[in-house]
């Protein structure tokens, strides 16, 4: 973010409208009936690991990370991650992206899952999870399942459906 000044905040619970207005732009109505969204529906984010990049108090960006389970390994999906169409290219989902991380591995969580394209999110270190080793709700491209080790060797031996984690559902 050279010629703009960008902050990088947690996700208050006043932002929701904002962001939600935000996923709408940029993912459209059809955002509900991927496999990550199905996930969403009865555990919410988690507030103090979801991030929003503001440029002034303009919402110019968003990440969320929310908890699940793989098989019975504890793990955080990370996403929806969005940035404003005029504002993408400058590094502004990165950011939000490695302070979503960064909080992740200072709080204990160990893995990061998410449904994305390998060549954007490989950059920062997510690597695809092999056809078969996990499964989604819904349809979804096996080939877009990756996973990011906050510590590492986290992911040896992980395999299993992926959800939600229920100890952590809406009351």
């Amino acid at each position: 973010m050279n010629d703009l000044s960008l902050t990088i905040l947690p996700e208050a619970a006043g932002d929701a409208q904002a962001i939600e207005r935000l996923h709408e732009r940029t993912f459209g109505p059809g955002r509900f009936v991927l496999s990550a969204y199905r996930i969403r529906e009865h555990v919410d984010h988690l507030l103090e690991l979801s991030f929003t990049a503001r440029i002034g108090t303009l919402l110019v960006g968003s990440v969320r990370q929310l908890p699940i389970l793989i098989g019975d390994t504890p793990a955080l999906l990370l996403g929806p991650l969005t940035v404003e169409p005029p504002f993408r290219g400058r590094g502004v989902g990165r950011l939000l992206m490695e302070r979503a991380l960064k909080d992740a591995r200072a709080k204990g969580h160990r893995l990061v899952l998410l449904v994305g394209d390998e060549p954007y999110y490989g950059r920062i270190g997510f690597k695809p999870v092999a056809k078969g080793r996990v499964t989604m709700p819904g349809p979804v491209d096996t080939a877009r399942i990756l996973v990011f080790e906050l510590v590492d060797g986290a992911f040896e031996g992980v395999s299993g459906a992926v959800g939600p984690d229920w100890s952590k559902a809406r009351k």
